[in-house]
């Protein structure tokens, strides 16, 4: 770590300091009404497989959700369910409701406890995966027991603003009400996620020999807005039924504009535009039933998603010289659908738990692609891009078995075993469509050595998701390439060993060690397609390790009360054979190390608090047949809070972000050809400002 670094931190934790002390000085040394800061989170001990928090064990932090509560587990990190997942087969996110997996794509139970109250919360269980009957998880899992309520609203606006490049975010946030009408439970929210990003600077172009040919001056920035509609109704009855409906609809705006100054040495100067304009909506249903059947109970499930996403994107050059202007109008009308219907059948004899799944899912992309060039009296003139339109779809079963058990007081076993098998067909090329068989499952053991130990281990069979997009051709404007459409793409497979460990420290906090290993098959990369092409595909195999560490350390034993730092800390190490050299190398793009500091100090007797958060991320290159390159922004963050809890029943906080000033930074190498046999063309060399972000946060309830 540089001098330079550490002094840029120090200073900007003192600017910290500096923004908050006035504030903190009158309240360590006037009377307050402000309640002391509460114990740090600790559990109640007990000798089973669960960890239990109370409410007031996050006094101190003045939570207005369920999620806030959340947010603040020592040495928890939330894995919010992935919507890349095929279907709703194995669960991918590690908090439950009542017991209970959220199962839809939506959101999940992270979305919905965003909308619970913090004073309908009874308590959070952290309880080991391999206890419970829901295959999928691994390590610990959060059990947030919420009990109904009254009539009870929050609201949230989450402003920022941005002095380069980007427009502000005015408007952003949500608000959403639950009630409670004798047998139904609902909640009605609106959530308005906007997106602000940009940034500008020069971009430097080289030959071969390293001489420099053009200079640019870049600047770039988007705007999306996504505003959700969501109504979501639980129902109790008859006797000890119950089920959810979900209802939800999405309109979305993302306009993007990319424009540089191109000075050239040869003097041929121009200018370059590209605007993206993406106006689209998707909604979303999603609905269970469970009811007692026999010895056990029936769950029934289904999930329908429905997206149109109409893109167009127009990129015209202009040239100093007068000469004709160029350009190209690329337009993607796209329908994506996803329909999946589930039911699992659960019941228990003794001490054995025991669970049947099946599932059918049906999913589907229609695009109709169109390509012009601008002619020279200033229409753009249709060209043909046979490549560009298509419909794919897959309609895939799956069954599973799941089976769990304790074998005693202190180890959890739980096996999962089934297969799927997949139809997957380009309905409108004259290829046949292509069936596969595939075994998938798990097996994971919870151990429990002594109190404040847990350790787990896992070994999973599991079969991943691909875009759909990827079997027809997708142009790349700003990169002046194209990815070919690829029919014969599939599924990546993989052999997945995890372990993870954890210790209580008590009063000083908590701190987990996960490590892994993949062993992939047919992993998804960009390959050559024919004789001159590229895309995405398959190659043969991947191998993927890694390390994460996840910790929060509390100072209160220091003597600094109401202090705590969350740490976490990971390196992965991936090989591949790359298509063109057969020579091993890193998964492309794959993000290979990362680390975030987060601390935080609920100053005592006051209501205030204040912190600060550094990150740092590293990105290997990304390859392509005829380039390398590798893109990141940083790579530390460095951002600064003050937050003001109780404030007429809000809590405030203002963030100021990017205080090291990180930048965009790009490093691209093009070649004439597949870069094995040609020689290189140019390079490419970004080094641009973003700016600091200064961001606001109000919560309260009503």
């Amino acid at each position: 770590m540089s001098r330079q670094f550490v002094f840029r931190l120090r200073a900007a934790l003192l600017a910290g300091v500096a923004l908050v002390l006035p504030d903190l000085a009158r309240a360590q040394s006037a009377p307050s009404s402000g309640p002391a800061v509460a114990p740090a989170p600790r559990p109640v001990s007990d000798a089973t497989a669960k960890r239990i928090y109370l409410p007031a064990d996050f006094a101190r932090f003045a939570p207005q959700t369920a999620y806030d509560m959340l947010t603040q587990l020592p040495g928890f990190t939330i894995k919010s369910v992935d919507t890349d997942d095929r279907g709703l087969g194995q669960a991918s996110e590690n908090v439950l409701i009542n017991g209970e997996r959220v199962a839809n794509k939506s959101g999940g139970a992270v979305a919905e406890l965003r909308n619970v109250p913090a004073v309908n919360v009874e308590r959070i269980e952290l309880v080991d995966a391999s206890s419970l009957g829901i295959a999928g998880l691994v390590g610990q899992v959060a059990n947030v027991i919420v009990k109904a309520g009254g009539g009870k609203g929050q609201f949230e606006w989450t402003p920022d603003f941005r002095p380069h490049f980007a427009r502000a975010r005015p408007i952003s946030g949500s608000i959403s009400y639950s009630g409670k009408l004798d047998w139904l439970d609902y909640t009605l929210s609106v959530v308005d996620d906007t997106g602000r990003g940009g940034f500008g600077g020069p971009v430097l172009i080289t030959d071969a020999t390293g001489a420099l040919i053009e200079r640019r001056y870049q600047i770039y920035h988007s705007e999306s807005d996504l505003v959700t509609v969501r109504a979501k109704l639980a129902f109790r009855g008859p006797g000890s039924s119950k089920g959810n409906l979900t209802l939800s609809a999405t309109p979305y705006w993302n306009p993007t504009y990319n424009g540089d100054r191109r000075v050239r040495t040869d003097g041929d100067n121009r200018d370059r535009v590209i605007r993206n304009t993406l106006k689209g909506f998707y909604y979303d249903i999603s609905g269970d039933y469970d009811f007692r059947l026999g010895p056990g109970r029936l769950k029934l499930i289904g999930v329908r998603h429905f997206d149109h996403e109409p893109l167009y994107q127009k990129q015209v050059t202009t040239f100093d010289s007068g000469a004709p202007d160029t350009g190209i109008l690329y337009g993607r009308n796209s329908y994506i659908g996803e329909t999946v219907g589930r039911a699992e059948y659960s019941w228990k004899t003794g001490r054995n738990a025991w669970q049947l799944a099946f599932e059918r899912a049906y999913n589907s992309l229609d695009q109709r692609g169109s390509l012009a060039n601008l002619s020279p009296t200033g229409s753009f003139e249709p060209v043909p891009f046979p490549g560009g339109s298509g419909k794919v779809e897959e309609t895939r079963y799956e069954g599973t078995a799941t089976f769990s058990r304790p074998l005693n007081t202190k180890l959890d076993l739980q096996v999962v075993l089934g297969a799927e098998q997949s139809t997957l067909a380009r309905v409108d090329g004259n290829l046949a469509p292509r069936k596969f068989f595939r075994p998938k499952g798990s097996i994971s053991l919870g151990w429990r050595p002594s109190p404040g130990w847990d350790a787990t281990l896992k070994l999973s069979r599991r079969v991943g998701q691909i875009s759909f997009y990827d079997f027809l051709s997708q142009p790349n404007l700003s990169q002046d390439r194209q990815n070919a459409g690829n029919p014969e793409l599939v599924p990546p497979q993989s052999w997945e060993l995890e372990g993870e460990v954890g210790r209580e420290l008590g009063k000083w906090g908590k701190t987990r060690l996960r490590g892994y290993a993949h062993r992939i098959t047919d992993i998804i990369d960009i390959v050559p397609i024919g004789t001159s092409d590229e895309g995405v595909g398959n190659l043969p195999r991947a191998t993927r390790y890694g390390i994460v560490s996840t910790s929060t350390l509390q100072f209160d034993p220091l003597g600094w009360r109401g202090a705590k730092l969350d740490a976490t800390m990971g390196i992965e190490r991936t090989r591949v054979a790359d298509p063109l050299t057969g020579v091993e190398r890193s998964i492309s793009g794959n993000h290979d190390v990362w680390l975030d500091f987060a601390f935080r100090q609920d100053v005592p007797r006051s209501r205030f608090a204040w912190g600060a958060e550094a990150s740092y991320d590293h990105f290997n290159k990304s390859y392509y047949p005829t380039q390398v390159q590798r893109s990141w922004e940083g790579p530390w963050w460095l951002s600064s809070f003050i937050e003001r809890k109780d404030l007429a029943g809000m809590t405030v906080r203002l963030t100021v972000l990017n205080l090291l000033n990180a930048r965009h930074r790009l490093d691209r190498f093009v070649y004439t050809g597949y870069r094995t046999i040609s020689p290189l063309s140019f390079r490419e060399q970004h080094n641009q400002l973003i700016g600091p972000i200064i961001a606001l946060s109000v919560k309260g309830t009503f």
